[in-house]
């Protein structure tokens, strides 16, 4: 019996899909043992990097809608992995900072990420990794 070619996979699109649902699925896995899901993890990261961020620049940064990023923050929050700060200059906006916690976390799980990363990256020669990288950022 023989399979027919999908041809979904022509698209560049579905491509991408499949490629996305293949690393989402993996990082899942080694985020998993640290209690955190990979929008929480990009959240780390982006308030790592030590600038104050409002919820809104976070949202765009961290690929999250609005709604959803608050409910995951108020989930954070909980946990104790970042913490609100009213703004100094205009005292309607919330800037999110990382906690010790959250900082603590936040290496535990860069390293997994990192592994994820590497992983990756062997699957590829370093001029064609580099070149998928360049090419991803161009779409977004």
């Amino acid at each position: 019996m023989t399979t027919k070619p999908n041809p979904l996979g022509n698209h560049l699109s579905y491509a991408l899909a499949a490629a996305h649902k293949t690393v989402a699925q993996s990082l899942t896995v080694r985020l998993k043992k640290h209690g955190i899901q990979i929008e929480a993890w990009r959240v780390l990261e982006c308030l790592d990097a030590g600038t104050k961020l409002s919820m809104g620049e976070l949202a765009k940064r961290a690929l999250l809608n609005p709604p959803a990023l608050s409910k995951l923050v108020d989930r954070m929050v909980s946990d104790g992995l970042v913490h609100r700060q009213i703004a100094t200059v205009d005292q309607r906006q919330i800037n999110l900072l990382l906690t010790n916690l959250g900082r603590k976390r936040m290496l535990q799980v860069r390293q997994d990420v990192e592994d994820q990363d590497r992983i990756l990256a062997g699957q590829f020669n370093n001029e064609d990794g580099a070149l998928l990288i360049q090419l991803l950022s161009q779409l977004s």
